[in-house]
């Protein structure tokens, strides 16, 4: 195996989890509707602020990384839902699926090789599809614990 090889599998599967963390299906995947708005005594967030701040973040991290004409989005408004609950099941399954998608577009763009990991995205700041790529597991894998406590406070955690 190649070192690329290497590389690129080892991403891949810091990407899906599962490595020294829950994957992210384990954590949200059975979450109780009535619980999804609850933000813990203690904690700043519901399970789906913190599932949509993931969505919004990832989406934002993976535009960058392949969008010749990105735009940056607001911090922190354009980064944190609105409502500590879902408007309803159906909100709730939409973030689910776009979060997969655009996780699995991420893993499509780290698994191709025409892709350089190495190389500066020519409209960032020295930022590479290697670096966004981490970001993106590192940020989903501090909200995923902090989901899990979430759920832990809440009565609803199985692991």
């Amino acid at each position: 195996m190649t070192n690329d090889t290497a590389l690129r599998k080892h991403l891949l599967a810091l990407l899906d989890g599962n490595q020294a963390y829950a994957k992210f299906d384990d954590i949200v995947g059975d979450f109780p509707a009535k619980y999804r708005g609850e933000i813990p005594k203690g904690l700043p967030h519901s399970a789906w602020m913190l599932l949509e701040h993931m969505r919004l973040a990832q989406w934002d991290i993976l535009d960058f990384s392949r969008n010749r004409k990105y735009q940056a989005m607001k911090w922190p408004d354009d980064y944190w839902p609105n409502s500590p609950a879902p408007l309803n099941a159906a909100a709730w399954e939409k973030s689910l699926e776009s979060f997969r998608t655009d996780q699995a577009a991420m893993k499509e763009l780290v698994n191709d090789r025409k892709t350089d990991l190495f190389a500066k995205i020519p409209w960032g700041e020295g930022q590479t599809v290697l670096r966004e790529a981490l970001l993106i597991a590192d940020h989903n894998s501090h909200h995923l614990g902090q989901l899990i406590d979430v759920r832990r406070l809440l009565g609803i955690w199985k692991g």
